[in-house]
């Protein structure tokens, strides 16, 4: 409250919709437990206003740092993998600078940031670096590789705070903005806070459907008893309702089904998803024009544990063609085969 919502004017070099339609690239060398790493970097790759982005150099051209740099490094990246069909690429410039020293300030300013992500993997806690050899979260990995694409665009800023005018690449492509309603049951007394979000972690024990989950997501919880809360207005300590729901909605929608708790155990459990997802029920304005995004790729997870097993996606590719990427494996495949899958990520593009 009092605080003025952030707005940002999405760059002309932005384009939603592939400029070149091209089919799938390179796959990916798995260099030891890298799994987890190349999934993320392909799904990345072919997301659409990023890939484009990076494609036209405009990153390079006017970057001005002068020690490593995760948004050249990233460019550099899909510029190799895209236009190198049916073969496969080693993602050293990636996998070279994880143990960068650097970085070690990058998971203490994440988890502060953005403690709502589960930790799930033992090196986020303690800011250790990414070890080859070592399986680790995809959804983690995510998150910080986003993070230090973000920071990149902010060179000398000590602060990451969403709010600030300078907006990021990263935050016009993948953020939006929640919107956390108080509601005091004893004299209605309404309270709004907002939260910027990259993306949007799904509850899944208790819904077959992402359309469920996003229902939970949004659905009020009383909080009463010892959860009771003190009312601003009415100057008691009463019972009170407490519900999110979208704000602003990204350009890219990132859903993270939770399927590890906080041991690193998997849930597995089979949950629908739709090609095609409208937004508009779970905004903070339901009513309108529908808020349509479509599916663009899939990280899936096999094994019992988020320390274990093996990860891999399926991608749309420019040329509207669905592919399996496993890691140096890249092959074409029916859409439903990737409806089929027990997802751990899924994209969605306006």
């Amino acid at each position: 409250e009092g605080r003025a919502l952030p707005e940002g004017i999405l760059s002309p070099e932005i384009c939603l919709q592939w400029r070149q339609q091209r089919g799938a690239g390179a796959g990916l060398y798995n260099l030891g437990e890298t799994c987890f790493i190349n999934s993320v970097l392909q799904c990345l790759t072919y997301t659409p206003p990023l890939a484009n982005y990076f494609l036209s150099r405009v990153h390079s051209r006017s970057c001005q740092q002068r020690a490593f740099c995760m948004m050249c490094t990233m460019e550099a990246h899909i510029c190799d993998v895209l236009p190198s069909t049916g073969s496969a690429l080693f993602p050293l410039c990636v996998l070279d600078n994880l143990q960068c020293k650097s970085h070690e300030d990058l998971f203490h300013v994440f988890f502060q940031s953005c403690s709502r992500v589960p930790l799930t993997s033992s090196f986020i806690g303690t800011g250790e670096h990414f070890l080859y050899g070592r399986q680790e979260d995809a959804h983690e990995f995510l998150c910080f590789l986003l993070l230090a694409m973000q920071t990149a665009c902010l060179p000398g800023s000590d602060s990451l705070d969403s709010y600030s005018p300078s907006t990021t690449i990263v935050q016009q492509i993948f953020e939006g903005l929640l919107r956390s309603r108080l509601t005091c049951l004893s004299c209605g007394a309404v309270s709004n806070s907002y939260e910027a979000f990259l993306d949007v972690p799904l509850n899944i024990g208790g819904a077959s459907s992402v359309g469920a989950a996003l229902q939970d997501f949004v659905q009020p919880e009383r909080l009463d008893g010892a959860n009771c809360v003190k009312c601003r207005r009415c100057n008691a300590v009463a019972a009170a309702s407490k519900g999110f729901s979208i704000q602003d909605e990204p350009k890219v929608l990132t859903l993270s089904l939770k399927r590890f708790d906080v041991r690193g155990r998997k849930l597995h459990k089979a949950v629908q998803f739709p090609l095609n997802l409208d937004l508009r029920p779970y905004m903070s304005q339901p009513k309108g024009e529908p808020c349509l995004y479509s599916l663009y790729a899939v990280l899936v997870h096999k094994g019992g544990t988020s320390g274990s097993g093996h990860y891999f996606c399926y991608i749309k590719a420019g040329d509207g063609l669905w592919y399996r990427m496993d890691d140096t494996s890249v092959t074409p495949c029916a859409v439903d085969e990737v409806l089929q899958q027990q997802a751990y990520l899924l994209f969605y593009v306006r």
